[in-house]
């Protein structure tokens, strides 16, 4: 069974390395409702606490105020 990175789409032979991916993945599995950016977790945090956009010319931060994960973050449709 292949291991497919959820962010930038790679496929790994093994979980083990998928997971060692995801600490380095380039595609980000964090989004700013700020600026509109796509960023990579470790990018925003050096505590895994305190979160900040790492866009220079953005103030949004704190987690589920202007940091969310790209999975809780939804599109809503016209109809």
């Amino acid at each position: 069974m292949t291991n497919v990175c959820r962010n930038c789409k790679r496929t790994f032979s093994t979980e083990l390395e998928l997971e060692l991916h995801r600490d380095t993945c380039s595609q980000g599995d964090l989004f700013c409702d700020e600026c509109g950016e796509r960023f990579a977790e470790r990018t925003a945090t050096e505590d895994g606490w305190h979160y900040r956009c790492p866009n220079d010319d953005c103030d949004g931060e704190g987690m589920g105020e202007d940091i969310h994960n790209v999975s809780d973050v939804r599109i809503e449709k016209s109809v």
